[in-house]
């Protein structure tokens, strides 16, 4: 759902353009007032980095607003429709699923960060403690399940079928020796339930939003070095074409900064990290 309208950058003038030139002022007018970039975010992590990336942006001349969303398709679909420039929530597993399954046009201008995926406590705060019939909550979109079941597969508590990576659903699982009952539920839910099973499987917004730190609440989770890092960086998507744009290259720019890396280390315990 959408959420109301978060204007992050409320100083310096108006700007009239969307990603270009405001016309017929001096050259010294339009470096100052570049134009107005619209980006769609999640609440957390995305939308507070948007926010400390705002000043920046304004002494480049860009006004940044940004639009919270709770759900992971309406980004994409005002981006797709371009009443939004760009959005910023996704890794590139979910953008490629997304546009294979809705025809749409998206494509990444950038990678910004990547989000550990974790192993959290539920009713039990230690792998060794797993029983026959524990229950596990797991996120249900496509890529996101297949993650979470990879990590249960490394640490040695299903065995999924060779080569099925990220398409791997339960339905996978070839052995399951301690009969592990799989909840699957929408990724905003898996938190809501850690009292009702034995772990949850979270990634690293999501548990932030749980008031799960990553680096002392996880159990286990995945290594900023790993493949995972590169293959589920967080990027900032837009549809095909304007990639090149002005403002999109600007606003990536600034969220790859060291300002930016630097508040993403201080602020997020290790549930978010800076992608190089």
């Amino acid at each position: 759902m959408k959420k109301k309208l978060l204007a992050v950058l409320l100083t310096g003038a108006l700007a009239a353009g969307v990603l270009t030139g405001c016309g017929n002022k001096t050259e010294d007018a339009v470096a100052e007032e570049k134009g107005t970039i619209t980006v769609a975010a999640s609440a957390t992590p995305h939308a507070e980095i948007l926010e400390v990336a705002a000043p920046i942006l304004a002494e480049q001349g860009w006004n940044l607003e940004v639009t919270i969303f709770d759900d992971y398709v309406m980004p994409n679909n005002v981006v797709e429709s371009e009443e939004i420039d760009a959005n910023y929530f996704q890794h590139i597993p979910y953008l490629e699923n997304f546009n294979e399954e809705n025809g749409t046009h998206l494509v990444n201008a950038g990678g910004i960060h990547y989000e550990p995926f974790g192993i959290y406590p539920g009713t039990k705060s230690n792998l060794a403690d797993v029983a026959d019939g524990d229950a596990i909550a797991v996120p249900n979109d496509t890529t996101n399940e297949a993650r979470a079941l990879l990590l249960l597969q490394d640490n040695d508590l299903i065995t999924l079928k060779d080569g099925v990576g990220l398409t791997a659903t339960k339905m996978d699982i070839v052995e399951n020796p301690y009969n592990l009952d799989i909840v699957e539920l929408e990724a905003a839910q898996v938190s809501r339930v850690k009292d009702e099973v034995a772990y949850v499987v979270l990634n690293g917004n999501y548990a932030l939003e749980a008031g799960f730190s990553v680096a002392k609440d996880s159990i286990t989770f995945e290594s900023a070095d790993s493949e995972a890092a590169k293959t589920y960086v967080n990027v900032i998507a837009v549809k095909e074409g304007n990639e090149d744009n002005e403002g999109i290259k600007a606003l990536v720019d600034v969220l790859k900064s060291d300002e930016i890396k630097q508040y993403i280390n201080d602020t997020y315990d290790g549930a978010v990290v800076p992608f190089n």
